[in-house]
């Protein structure tokens, strides 16, 4: 589902931002990616959306190359990620329902199938009786759980988490962790860079560590130490 060889980025003189990296994940894993700031890891995920291009090496996600990717095939790739940050992102003239239907009108589809989607992706992540309240009636972990559903509306092969409990209570935290888990298990594939030592050690996944551009280890049922 996601492949790197050798991928480097660097932005100018000094250490590139990512050294050599090569990382395989398979369809329906669920990783962790974790390092100290400057790791690498924002870079990784930018340039795992194309919003970043690599300086060399090659990179393969959900089955598309992203070297020489023409920019009019961008948007269409992107609909194959789902993405999640820890600033929720989410438009706050607009309600619940209309947050999570708004993922679907930009990419055309009618309303008979938002009708239908809408509710049932927020039933998945639990806010089906808060469809019409504002982002700011809701508390951080029911805003992170609308983000989470208009990631998911969609149903993309992979969803991307970027520090996803950044700014969150650790109680709700691992709520929002075992949502991810649920998603995952239903076949999604699932990447969370995080700082959280705490919920990467309580969950045992894979776990890859990242050290000024590099992939220092790489643990199945990996810990952050």
């Amino acid at each position: 589902m996601i492949d790197l060889v050798n991928v480097s980025k660097s932005y100018g003189k000094g250490l590139p931002a990512l050294n050599r990296a090569n990382i395989h994940i398979d369809k329906g894993e669920f990783v962790f990616i974790v390092g100290s700031s400057g790791s690498g890891k924002s870079t990784l995920i930018k340039l795992l959306l194309k919003e970043l291009d690599a300086t060399s090496g090659e990179i393969t996600v959900a089955g598309e190359r992203l070297e020489g990717m023409k920019h009019r095939r961008v948007a269409k790739f992107r609909r194959k990620l789902g993405v999640v940050f820890q600033d929720f992102r989410l438009l706050r003239d607009r309600n619940v329902y209309e947050n999570v239907a708004f993922a679907q009108r930009v990419i055309g589809r009618p309303s008979r199938v938002i009708r239908k989607r809408v509710p049932d992706v927020l039933q998945e992540v639990g806010l089906a009786s808060k469809y019409k309240s504002l982002p700011d009636e809701l508390s951080g972990g029911e805003q992170q759980r609308v983000a989470l559903a208009r990631a998911m509306v969609n149903r993309p092969d992979i969803l991307l988490a970027d520090e996803p409990t950044g700014n969150l209570d650790p109680k709700t935290s691992i709520e929002i962790m075992n949502l991810l888990d649920e998603i995952n298990q239903r076949g999604t594939t699932v990447l969370v860079v995080t700082h959280n030592k705490e919920i990467v050690n309580a969950m045992k996944k894979r776990v890859i560590t990242m050290h000024e551009g590099s992939i220092i280890s790489d643990e199945r049922e990996g810990a952050y130490l």
